[in-house]
C-alpha cells in the first residue's frame, strides 16, 4: 500500500496571514472584547482554537455581515479573509469598533480590479459564499453569475464594457465552463481569471494525481474543499471522500487498496492533515487500524 502526500496541500498565504493577524491582536489586547465576524477561515478546527484565546465567532449563514454586524456591540471586530464590502466597513466605523481587516490579498486584488473598471462587472462566484458577498457588495455595476441560468436575468441589463472575473477559489473546470458561456452572450468581453495561485496549484495536482483513494481533509463549509473534491470525482478517481480528521477514517474504505492519497484544503490545519497521513503510513506498515483518541489541533 503506498500512501500519497498530495503537494502542495493545505495552508495558503492568506490563511496564514489572517490567523497570525487575529493571534498578534490577541496577544496585543489581551482583555479587550474580540469578534470575528463570520469564520475567519472556513475550518471548524480553526474557530474552536481561537475560542481558546477568547476570540470568538459569530456566524449564521440565514445572515449576511451587515446584520451579523447588528450583534456586535463593542471592542475589535475582525473581518475574515473573505473580505467585506464597504457598508460592512463604515457600518463598523459607525459603531465605534476597532477594526482588523484580514481579508485575503488575493481577494483584495479583485476588488481592486472592479474598483479601477468603469463599466460593468460579470462576477462569476457562488451565492451566498462570504467572498462573493463582499465583492459583489462593491458597487450596483457587479453583477454575480453563479450558474449559465444566471446569464437570462443579465439579458435586461444593457452591460456597458463589461469584463468577467471570478472568485478566487472555484473550479478551474467549472470557471471555463462559465467563462465560455459568458462569451457566447457578451463576445466583447474581457476575460480577468482570478482563480488564486493556491487554489490553481492544488486543483492541478489532484488533476494529475493517479491513486484508487483520495481524502480531502477540510471542512464541508470550505469552498476550496469542496472543489477539490468535485475536481476529483470529475476525473474519474473511484473513491473520494471529504474528512474533518483522521477520526473520519474508516477501515473498510481502504483495506487492500494500492494507493491512497491525502489532500487538504487551504483552510485545514496541517497539523490535522499530517496526523491522517501519518495514520495512514502506519497502517501500511501494520496493518493496525487503530485511531488515536486526541487530534492534533495546532493552528501554525
Amino acid at each position: 500500500m503506498e500512501i500519497i502526500s498530495v503537494q502542495p496541500r493545505g495552508y495558503c498565504h492568506g490563511v496564514v496571514r489572517a490567523i497570525r493577524l487575529a493571534q498578534k491582536t490577541r496577544e496585543t489586547y489581551p482583555h479587550t472584547t474580540m469578534t470575528i465576524l463570520g469564520m475567519l477561515v472556513h475550518n471548524q478546527h480553526v474557530v474552536d482554537e481561537l475560542a481558546k484565546n477568547g476570540i470568538h465567532t459569530i456566524e449564521d449563514h440565514h445572515q449576511d455581515r451587515l446584520s451579523l454586524l447588528d450583534k456586535i456591540q463593542e471592542g475589535i471586530v475582525v473581518f475574515t479573509a473573505h473580505g467585506v464590502s464597504p457598508a460592512v466597513y463604515e457600518k463598523a466605523k459607525e459603531k465605534g469598533l476597532q477594526i482588523v481587516d484580514a481579508t485575503c490579498p488575493d481577494v483584495l486584488k479583485t476588488h481592486e480590479l472592479i474598483r479601477n473598471h468603469p463599466g460593468d462587472v460579470i462576477y462569476l462566484g457562488k451565492k451566498n459564499h462570504p467572498e462573493a458577498e463582499g465583492t459583489i457588495g462593491l458597487s450596483s455595476r457587479v453583477h454575480l453569475v453563479s450558474c449559465v441560468e444566471d446569464l437570462n436575468t443579465l439579458q435586461s441589463f444593457p452591460l456597458q464594457d463589461p469584463i468577467i472575473t471570478n472568485q478566487t477559489t472555484l473550479s478551474l473546470l467549472d470557471l471555463q465552463d462559465l467563462i465560455t458561456a459568458c462569451l457566447k452572450q457578451y463576445p466583447n468581453a474581457k476575460v480577468v481569471r482570478e482563480i488564486c495561485p493556491a487554489t490553481r496549484l492544488r486543483q492541478e495536482a489532484i488533476l494529475n494525481l493517479e491513486t484508487d483513494v483520495l481524502y480531502v481533509v477540510g471542512d464541508v463549509r470550505s469552498n476550496n474543499s469542496n472543489q477539490l473534491v468535485n475536481i476529483a470525482r470529475k476525473k474519474g478517481i473511484s473513491f473520494v471522500k471529504m474528512i474533518s480528521s483522521v477520526h473520519d477514517l474508516q477501515e473498510h474504505e481502504i483495506i487492500e487498496k494500492k494507493r491512497i492519497a491525502v489532500t487538504s484544503g487551504s483552510s485545514t490545519p496541517n497539523t490535522l492533515t499530517n496526523q491522517v497521513i501519518s495514520f495512514l503510513q502506519d497502517y501500511a506498515k501494520t496493518g493496525s487500524f487503530v485511531l488515536p483518541v486526541s487530534l492534533d489541533r495546532q493552528l501554525l
